[in-house]
């Protein structure tokens, strides 16, 4: 298992335990493996595991031009830490692919559907040092503009969906009433796939507790997003709030990631079933609360199996 140290916003090569002439190879094993065991647990919607990325949002960021990585700022995290960030100096611009390649492995690795995530605008306008922009919101259309070239790269690479990655609406739910819609759809401009943000509490590894209800989600109804991803296992999420969301598909978390206790089947039939007062078994991805990064390897499977086999036991329910 993984040590619970803070997803580094900045680089942190110090990570990897593969001297770098070895390290994009011993990725490709590793996102080998992670396909296997998702093929082997039997998801319909693969990732590619996010074994090259030493956390879901510096990969992308790190790679865009206005960033300084050699002279970090330093911010509060959303659990009050102090932690390094990248050190917006000018104009943030992406001047190549970032994730295409990793889709292409993806899709070369696998027949089933595909996903890949990228970080969204408002999260990492949050987890920068902003000592040029005028204003936050200046600085997150740039990046919005950024993810919106990613993503267009993303599908053409032969992506089935494309993942936004928006914790911080949530951890800042004032601030991302002011504009983070705005950025979101700024991001979505003139994409046609399927695309999804999601929205959660951290990972629960770092972020123990949970609250009854979100902070920021019926706020995503204005946005031209198609799947909204949410974990509704940990917290216990009165599922009612998914009728103040017409028209969008949901991504149902349903596996709860602060506990190495594999749930049973018949526990995550219940949690979907939860939902279902509130929207059509049609408009339901089932999935889990999270990342799963803070979890063993075995752990990892079984809750994926058991988030397979709850399904079919709410499909047969229902059919």
């Amino acid at each position: 298992m993984l040590s619970k140290r803070m997803p580094p916003r900045v680089r942190a090569c110090e990570l990897w335990r593969v001297a770098e002439e070895y390290l994009e190879p011993a990725q490709d094993d590793a996102t080998r493996l992670a396909i296997r065991d998702q093929e082997r647990a039997g998801l319909d919607i693969l990732t590619d595991g996010e074994s090259r990325r030493e956390s879901y949002s510096n990969r992308f960021a790190t790679a865009l031009d206005g960033m300084d990585l050699d002279n970090p700022g330093k911010i509060l995290s959303r659990s009050g830490q102090q932690i390094l960030v990248p050190r917006v100096t000018h104009k943030v611009r992406r001047l190549r692919p970032v994730q295409v390649r990793d889709v292409q492995f993806l899709r070369a690795n696998t027949d089933r559907k595909i996903k890949i995530t990228v970080p969204g605008p408002f999260t990492m306008a949050q987890l920068t040092q902003n000592d040029f922009y005028k204003d936050e919101q200046e600085l997150a259309f740039d990046l919005a503009t950024a993810v919106n070239e990613e993503i267009r790269d993303l599908f053409a690479a032969g992506a089935d969906v494309v993942q936004i990655d928006e914790p911080y609406m949530q951890a800042y739910p004032d601030k991302a009433r002011t504009y983070a819609v705005a950025a979101l759809n700024r991001a979505l401009e003139g994409i046609t796939g399927t695309t999804a943000v999601h929205i959660c509490f951290g990972y629960a590894a770092l972020v123990p507790g949970r609250p009854p209800a979100y902070a920021f989600l019926t706020e995503l109804g204005a946005c031209s997003v198609k799947q909204i991803s949410i974990e509704t296992a940990q917290s216990k999420l009165d599922c009612s709030v998914l009728s103040q969301l017409p028209g969008r598909d949901i991504i149902l978390g349903v596996i709860d990631l602060s506990t190495h206790d594999v749930e049973t089947p018949s526990v995550v039939a219940a949690r979907i079933e939860r939902a279902l007062p509130f929207i059509c078994p049609e408009r339901v991805v089932v999935a889990t609360d999270c990342g799963m990064k803070y979890l063993p390897r075995d752990v990892a499977f079984g809750k994926m199996r058991a988030m397979v086999e709850g399904a079919q036991l709410v499909r047969k329910k229902i059919s």
